[in-house]
C-alpha cells in the first residue's frame, strides 16, 4: 500500500486495525486469550519487548502478575501513590522494616511513610534483587557502546525517565527501584553472586494496597554478567480484586508487616479510602 500521499498513509495505518504483535497492550484487556480471572475483571493485558517499558495507573486491591515467558525478562519497577507522588517505593525501609533483603511471598513493598503500597502475594521465580537499582546510561554506553532509550540497549533509568514523564514526573522523582526475575545473592565478604533467571514462565503477582502508579522497564539487570544486551518479554496482567484485610495471613505474617498494614489503613480511613 503506498503510503507516499497523506490518504495513502491515512489508508496504511488503518489497515493495521486489529493487528495483533508479539509485544503489545491489548485493548480492551478483556480480549487477552486466556485471562487469569473473569475476562470482565482484567484491566491491563500488554506484553513487554526487551528493552522497553510500560506503565498504568492502577486501583487498591488490583492485583498484578508478571510473567517471564522466556527466561530472560527483567522487570525493574517503580510504585508511587497515585494522588500524592511524593509517596513513593522506598527499597531501602522495603528492606530495613522486614528485616530481609531478599524479595518473595509475602514481602510488602513499603513507602517512605511506612505505609504498603503493594505486597506479594504469589512468586514462583525467588529470583529477584533489592539491592542493585536499574542500569544507567554510562554503565550501559560502557557495556553496550549505548544506553539512549532510543538505542538497542537503553538502560532502565533513561526508559523510566519516559514513563515517568507520561504520568507527570521528573528525574529527580526517579528512587532506587525493584528488579523481579533476575536476582543476586550477597556472599560473607558482602559483594554480590548473581543469580540469573528461574527459567521461563516464572512469575511473580503484586497486590496494590493504594491506588498506585506502577513503573516498569524490562532491561537486562546490571549485575548480569554477559556481554551481550539480553531481554526477552515480559507478560503484565491485571485484574480487579480485594486489598489484604485484617484476617487475611498476609496482614499478621509479622509484627512490622501488621503496623504497615494500620498505618496505611488508618490513612485512608482519614481520607473516606477505606
Amino acid at each position: 500500500m503506498a503510503t507516499e500521499t497523506t490518504y495513502g498513509a491515512r489508508d496504511h495505518a488503518r489497515a493495521q486495525e486489529g493487528s495483533r504483535a508479539e509485544a503489545m497492550p491489548v485493548v480492551p484487556a478483556r480480549e487477552w486469550p486466556s485471562p487469569p480471572c473473569e475476562a470482565g475483571h482484567l484491566v491491563w493485558a500488554e506484553t513487554v519487548a526487551g528493552g522497553n517499558y510500560t506503565h498504568r495507573v492502577l486501583a487498591r486491591g488490583t492485583e498484578l502478575r508478571l510473567t517471564d515467558l522466556r527466561g530472560d525478562a527483567c522487570a525493574h519497577l517503580l510504585l508511587y501513590a497515585a494522588d500524592r507522588p511524593w509517596e513513593r517505593l522506598n527499597v531501602a525501609d522495603t528492606v530495613k522494616v522486614q528485616w530481609n533483603a531478599y524479595l518473595g511471598e509475602s514481602r510488602l513493598l513499603l513507602s517512605d511513610q511506612g505505609r504498603v503500597l503493594a505486597s506479594v502475594v504469589a512468586d514462583t521465580s525467588g529470583r529477584h534483587d533489592a539491592l542493585c537499582g536499574t542500569s544507567t546510561l554510562v554503565r550501559n554506553t560502557e557495556r553496550y557502546g549505548d544506553g539512549t532509550a532510543q538505542s538497542p540497549s537503553p538502560a532502565g533509568r533513561e526508559l523510566f525517565k519516559l514513563a515517568a514523564a507520561k504520568n507527570g514526573l521528573e528525574p529527580r522523582d526517579l528512587p532506587p527501584s525493584l528488579s523481579f526475575f533476575q536476582g543476586v545473592q550477597v556472599r560473607e565478604d558482602g559483594t554480590l553472586d548473581f543469580t540469573g533467571s528461574a527459567g521461563p514462565g516464572a512469575g511473580v503477582t503484586l497486590r496494590a494496597e493504594q491506588d498506585v502508579t506502577v513503573l516498569i522497564a524490562n532491561v537486562p539487570h546490571p549485575a548480569d554478567p554477559r556481554p551481550e544486551y539480553v531481554s526477552t518479554p515480559l507478560e503484565v496482567l491485571a485484574w480487579r480484586a480485594a486489598p489484604t484485610a485484617p484476617g487475611d495471613p498476609l496482614w499478621d505474617a509479622t509484627p512490622e508487616g501488621r503496623r504497615a498494614f494500620l498505618n496505611t489503613t488508618e490513612f485512608l480511613a482519614a481520607r473516606g479510602l477505606a
